[in-house]
């Protein structure tokens, strides 16, 4: 059997372009592999059946949208995952799954290489590269944008020496990469980072300043995981659906943002992730009610841990299987109702409630049947002050 390779296929010029080139460079078969991660936007059936004319000999089209969701986004969720805070790893969480089922349609057609379309300056080539070395390390990579210095311009000779049935003339001024999660824009003008993004950069979200009137949304979850919106049962995919396009409506969800690439470089992003935003808003509420402080604390700390390694790539890694251990049995009582209100570009909470609170009103009340025992206070501030009171004194007996 001659050579084939699997090819990470999304339907536009350089992946379709890829296909005959890597049948030319390898001397063997393509097999193209889309995958819907409910982005939108082209039917994939016309993807599929576009790999077909441009030379594949097999063509994979993995609907994808509820493992996406159920797998991927409720842990980053979990997670409260935001790297620098801010980015909720859109194009990150999506990666590990496309290189999950690149394997699988290796496997299945016997295929000896993958291919994919980054290039050398960029993180996702460590997201597929990492995730096969961790799951099929026996198969071979090729990057033509990277390892054959393809740029566009030679993509758009290829396509029209050969004939492929591909527009080779439109070209949006963005790279954007989008899924259920979220989109993600960068290049054109906006790599001048004090160009302010336009209008037309958004896809995902209305414009917040337009005058609207708010949306109020009840988000129930059940051990972390989201379940009801406003009291309908969904899946976790449906209820990210539905707050993309509810929370997209009201402006919720924009970022603009310059982040630390792994590769080292500072890259300018826009972002839109109006569910992201509005689920782990509404997490973390919920966890300031049913967690309690220390576990809280330390948690915080796995998060941001958590999100750094699916950023750079190591989703299949063994500290980040241990990680989701601990966040697993952190969300054990992480159940119960947020109550938000969406408008203006922000996800507010405005309630919230759950049997498995550490809440207590007698506890926190200022009024009459406050049962918080105030006479303790006075003794337990003298001790937990009392380390840095004799350090002090320490301090000044020596002069310092």
């Amino acid at each position: 059997m001659s050579e084939r390779v699997v090819l990470a296929y999304s339907g536009g010029l350089d992946t379709s372009v890829a296909i005959p080139y890597l049948a030319e460079q390898t001397g063997g078969e393509v097999i193209a592999v889309a995958v819907d991660l409910g982005q939108g936007g082209e039917d994939l059936e016309a993807i599929r059946l576009r790999a077909l004319a441009c030379g594949a000999v097999e063509s994979v089209v993995v609907d994808a949208k509820e493992e996406f969701a159920r797998d991927f986004c409720v842990p980053a969720l979990q997670a409260n995952a935001l790297y620098m805070d801010r980015y909720p790893l859109l194009s990150a969480l999506s990666r590990p799954l496309i290189v999950k089922h690149l394997v699988t349609a290796a496997r299945q057609y016997g295929g000896t290489t993958v291919s994919h379309g980054c290039t050398g300056k960029g993180n996702d080539q460590v997201r597929f590269e990492a995730g096969l070395s961790a799951l099929a390390p026996e198969l071979k990579v090729i990057a033509p944008a990277r390892d054959f210095a393809w740029t566009r311009d030679k993509a758009i000779a290829f396509a029209e020496e050969k004939g492929l049935p591909i527009d080779v003339t439109s070209k949006s001024p963005y790279s954007i990469d989008q899924n259920l999660w979220g989109r993600a824009v960068e290049t054109g003008f906006l790599e001048d980072i004090w160009n302010g993004p336009i209008e037309d950069v958004y896809d995902y979200t209305a414009d917040p300043a337009q005058l609207r009137e708010a949306d109020e949304v009840v988000i129930a979850f059940e051990g972390g995981v989201p379940v009801r919106l406003d009291g309908r049962a969904l899946t976790p995919y449906q209820i990210i659906a539905e707050l993309n396009a509810r929370a997209g409506a009201q402006g919720v969800g924009r970022i603009d943002m310059v982040e630390d690439r792994l590769v080292g470089i500072k890259s300018r992003e826009v972002y839109e992730a109006p569910a992201a935003i509005a689920l782990i808003t509404a997490h973390m509420e919920l966890e300031n009610v049913t967690v309690e402080r220390d576990l809280a604390r330390f948690k915080r700390s796995v998060d941001q841990r958590w999100g750094e390694l699916v950023y750079d790539g190591l989703w299949f890694s063994p500290l980040k299987d241990a990680l989701d251990s601990f966040i697993g049995d952190a969300q054990r009582a992480v159940t119960g109702e947020v109550r938000m209100t969406l408008h203006g570009g922000r996800a507010v909470v405005t309630g919230r409630r759950s049997a498995a609170s550490l809440y207590s009103h007698d506890l926190a009340t200022y009024d009459t049947g406050d049962t918080f025992d105030q006479s303790l206070a006075k003794g337990f501030v003298e001790l937990w002050s009392l380390p840095s009171k004799i350090a002090a004194k320490r301090d000044r007996d020596l002069g310092a």
